[in-house]
């Protein structure tokens, strides 16, 4: 019912490779990972936080030379995910209850993988990413801005409780993380599916500052 939702794992494992197929024309999505490449070091290592079936992500980052380890609740995803790219890596893991190193990571992604945490744990996780990055380190974001908490939707047919910030508040929990918020980004972009409507997409493009990127 979509009144109760699902779990995040549930809803993914459900999805599938629909939701890779869906998503395949985010330019903006695309556009983000092309800033990650032109700044990051050769064989630099990255933390996909929620990978899903690795691509668009983990594939371009690991084509490019990167050590790419994926993190997803979804089972099914990660097994797609692995067949897929098998240059990366991929664990199935709560990003929640990962134990993350300090400052071992040269960069994370974070696309629309936070919203179906409540906010506080979506700024403790944000948190945590930021002190995994190594000073200087990039962190692209990904969320839909909207000022909901646990609200009911469906998401390309699957029964979800959502919750996020407005657009301004995402900003400030980025910084509240220790992030330094370089640029943003705001489109409007409708998944490529029966079920798909169009919804706001805010691309937040950060650094833990303390280095040279």
């Amino acid at each position: 019912m979509a009144e109760t939702g699902q779990p995040a794992a549930v809803v993914f494992d459900a999805l599938g490779l629909e939701y890779e197929k869906a998503f395949a024309r985010s330019e903006a999505h695309l556009a983000s990972l092309e800033w990650l490449l032109g700044r990051l070091a050769p064989g630099s290592r990255v933390l996909d936080v929620g990978s899903g079936t690795g691509r668009p992500t983990a594939s371009t980052l690991a084509a490019a030379g990167h050590e790419v380890l994926g993190v997803d609740v979804s089972p099914v995803m990660v097994g797609l995910a692995a067949r897929q790219v098998p240059r990366a890596a991929f664990r199935h893991a709560d990003i929640r209850e990962l134990p993350l190193e300090q400052a071992s990571f040269d960069a994370v992604c974070v696309y629309f993988s936070l919203l179906q945490m409540t906010r506080a744990e979506q700024s403790e996780v944000l948190g945590r990413l930021a002190r995994a990055l190594r000073p200087g380190g990039l962190l692209v974001l990904a969320t839909v801005p909207a000022d909901v908490e646990d609200l009911p939707i469906a998401f390309m047919g699957q029964p979800v409780r959502a919750t996020s910030f407005a657009a301004e508040d995402v900003v400030a929990v980025a910084r509240g993380a220790g992030l330094a918020v370089e640029s943003e980004r705001f489109v409007e972009f409708t998944p490529d599916h029966p079920a798909g409507t169009a919804e706001p997409h805010l691309f937040l493009y950060c650094a833990r500052p303390g280095g040279q990127a």
